[in-house]
């Protein structure tokens, strides 16, 4: 596995941790629109690309379902219903994951929990982690900081997601290049 701290397209996936609908409504409001915008361009760009996705649903009995305008991106078959906080604590997740592709790229709710859960325990299966720290949101501002910081600390990639589209592009060229710039703008 690359040490190099660069999204590979060929190398990664990606999961987008319980972007659900009642777990949105708690969120800072200011802050939410922009998170939901950066999960779409990485699940745009994902497509794009042929980077497969995994999504994931924190009690959807009681969270509700992906947000539509995220669960339009998405295909059923990468739904994982889990309870666990970490998503490596469900057994589906895992068998969701691609054991071709070293790296892990998650944006999602909360950053301070099942983000930063998965987040740690992905590393520590010898996973490459990217956080996407303006695709994740946490109902306090200041657990979303918390957590940035130690996942930082912990040794795990933050990162914003024009840096992780243009990693996964490597050249302003083709069609893939002129609809994600678009995306971006």
């Amino acid at each position: 596995m690359s040490r190099l701290a660069i999204a590979d397209r060929v190398d990664s996936q990606l999961v987008l941790i319980d972007a659900q609908e009642k777990l949105s409504a708690v969120m800072p409001q200011a802050l939410l629109p922009a998170v939901v915008k950066n999960c779409s361009i990485l699940l745009q760009a994902a497509k794009l690309l042929d980077i497969p996705a995994i999504h994931t649903e924190q009690y959807p009995k009681g969270l509700g379902a992906t947000l539509p305008e995220l669960a339009e991106l998405l295909v059923p078959e990468s739904r994982v219903e889990k309870t666990c906080f970490s998503c490596c604590e469900e057994s589906g997740f895992c068998e969701q994951l691609d054991d071709t592709r070293r790296q892990v790229v998650l944006t999602g709710m909360e950053a301070h929990i099942c983000v930063l859960q998965t987040a740690l325990q992905l590393q520590e299966m010898g996973r490459q982690v990217f956080v996407v720290e303006d695709a994740v949101i946490s109902r306090n501002p200041g657990h979303h900081a918390n957590a940035m910081s130690r996942l930082r600390h912990a040794g795990v990639i933050v990162t914003n997601t024009e840096s992780v589209v243009f990693e996964w592009l490597k050249v302003a060229e083709g069609d893939a290049f002129k609809q994600i710039a678009r995306l971006v703008r």
